[in-house]
């Protein structure tokens, strides 16, 4: 009886259904084999869709990418098959559903993972929602590529940066996350750093303002024409050159930039020498006699 009212509850949902040709519906995988996937469309009948209408990727795989149980959107492309299915097209549907979907990701700036399925002219091919998506050379890497060749196969995790219905163009950036991941990291090693601690570092450019001084590590630092000198300069080039190896301290580590001052680590080391002087002053090498014996063999009695 119960399997009855749930029969009829579904011949009079169906019932209140109507399906036309060019409409995206919704269906449930209930088979799956190397020629179609049949559909459960909760209707009189039931929808396929050829292998050659699920997708554009030629890297997709029936048997491998589609599962029981899975939900499909798929448009109508006819009433009948001549079965008495609905034929669909997971395809055509993807051309109408994927540019809104891809849209979202461009404006979520979402984290994605794509295969590259081929190598072009100027950058390589992924497939994002079943769409052909462009990655140029420069946006592959945050140095340059020579040989594209080596992405071929590789699985990427990349941001949507150009999305164009109209112009069917979907262009995709692993540079955008690279970024982000080297700043995060570099703000890290930035906030690792600790006010007044005393480094080495090499000049690598000079300005009016002051000298860049690299801290190795990908990390480099500012000294502020005040910091460079102890006497009053006009210029950095007046004291230093490109190349120069250089003692700094940390001042500060604002806003994920480095204040270094030479002037301060200069004192520093003065400070220090004057405490190694005076310590040897109190270190004679000899130790203090205390004892009675002591101070009756220094008097002539």
């Amino acid at each position: 009886m119960e399997e009855t009212m749930k029969d009829y509850e579904k011949e009079l949902e169906a019932s209140f259904r109507t399906i036309k040709e060019g409409d995206v519906i919704q269906g449930t995988v209930i088979d799956v084999n190397e020629q179609e996937v049949v559909l459960d469309l909760k209707y009189y009948t039931q929808g396929v869709i050829k292998a050659e209408d699920m997708s554009k990727d030629p890297g997709f795989s029936i048997m491998n990418d589609v599962k029981i149980g899975e939900v499909i959107e798929a448009s109508v492309v006819r009433m009948d098959d001549g079965q008495g299915n609905i034929q669909l097209s997971k395809k055509e549907a993807n051309d109408i559903l994927a540019w809104d979907v891809l849209a979202g990701y461009l404006e979520e700036k979402k984290n994605l993972t794509v295969k590259v399925s081929d190598v072009v002219n100027a950058g390589v091919v992924a497939f994002l929602e079943g769409i052909r998506g462009f990655i140029p050379a420069s946006q592959l890497s945050l140095s340059y590529v020579e040989d594209l060749t080596a992405f071929k196969g590789k699985e990427l995790t990349v941001r949507v940066i150009t999305v164009d219905k109209t112009k069917e163009k979907l262009v995709l950036s692993a540079k955008e996350i690279l970024k982000e991941q080297a700043r995060q990291e570099h703000d890290h090693k930035v906030a690792m750093l600790a006010p007044g601690t005393v480094l080495e570092g090499v000049v690598e450019s000079l300005q009016p303002y002051g000298a860049f001084v690299d801290l190795k590590d990908g990390l480099s630092g500012l000294v502020h024409i005040s910091q460079i000198s102890q006497k009053r300069i006009k210029k950095p080039s007046e004291v230093l050159s490109v190349g120069d190896k250089v003692k700094v301290k940390v001042l500060n580590t604002n806003n994920g930039k480095i204040s270094l001052s030479m002037k301060a680590a200069e004192e520093n080391a003065q400070v220090d020498e004057i405490e190694s002087v005076n310590t040897e002053k109190f270190s004679s090498g000899q130790s203090i006699g205390t004892s009675l014996g002591d101070l009756f063999a220094k008097l002539n009695l």
